[in-house]
């Protein structure tokens, strides 16, 4: 009778017991992962704090502070605060410093506003920063993982032609640590795909905030200069 033989089918034995080259896929998937939820946690945070930030300072630009004040207050805190409080700084700066008796209304209200444009696009620059990470580890993962699984499954098949009898458990181990490759992939690809589309929207409604805020900003100016 011929001895069974056994296999350690454990998921630790068998990414040990991987080629090379699926150990390899493995482990760019792995950082890949690792590198993901390090920035999703700090876009989840900046996101977060961006909203508070531009929710304090509605509140205090509505309430009926002064603008000089604001924009004093803006100044000495540069560092610490939003960018909707950066928008509202850069645009009330190129007002003051355009604001002249004989300058044309329209043509001080065109500087305000591109000043105000040139910060806004900062912030969303910065707001945006490490999105197109998320989505390449989103659509590449899946791929790097199945081109691991092939690999393996490949290798497998090809010891095939060194034993006398195919049976399933000379390939099993083989298909299994292959499959895990893809495991790992869509692993990687789940969390960051669903990040940057729940990031992309937040960043699209705080750019909307911001843009409004931005056409509210430039009438209250405009009534001022006349």
């Amino acid at each position: 009778m011929n001895p069974t033989v056994t296999h350690d089918m454990s998921v630790l034995s068998l990414v040990t017991g991987a080629s090379v080259l699926v150990q390899i896929v493995m482990l760019i998937l792995v950082l890949a992962s690792l590198l993901s939820w390090y920035h999703i946690f700090l876009k989840m945070f900046s996101l977060s704090r961006a909203a508070r930030l531009a929710d304090e300072f509605e509140r205090k630009f509505w309430s009926g502070t002064a603008l000089t004040d604001l924009y004093q207050r803006s100044v000495e805190k540069r560092h610490s605060v939003g960018s909707l409080e950066r928008i509202f700084e850069s645009g009330f700066r190129e007002f003051v410093k355009l604001r002249k008796p004989d300058m044309d209304v329209a043509n001080v209200m065109d500087g305000v506003r591109r000043a105000m444009r040139a910060t806004y696009q900062r912030e969303m620059d910065w707001l945006e920063s490490y999105l197109p990470f998320l989505a390449s580890v989103g659509s590449v993962s899946p791929y790097i993982g199945l081109f691991g699984t092939v690999w393996g499954i490949m290798n497998s098949f090809r010891s095939l032609a060194n034993v006398a009898q195919a049976t399933l458990g000379a390939v099993a181990p083989g298909i299994a640590e292959a499959l895990i490759a893809t495991a790992m992939g869509l692993f990687a690809a789940i969390p960051a795909v669903i990040a940057y589309n729940r990031f992309a929207g937040d960043i699209n409604r705080f750019s909307t905030r911001c843009e409004s805020f931005m056409a509210e900003f430039s009438n209250i100016l405009q009534r001022q200069a006349h």
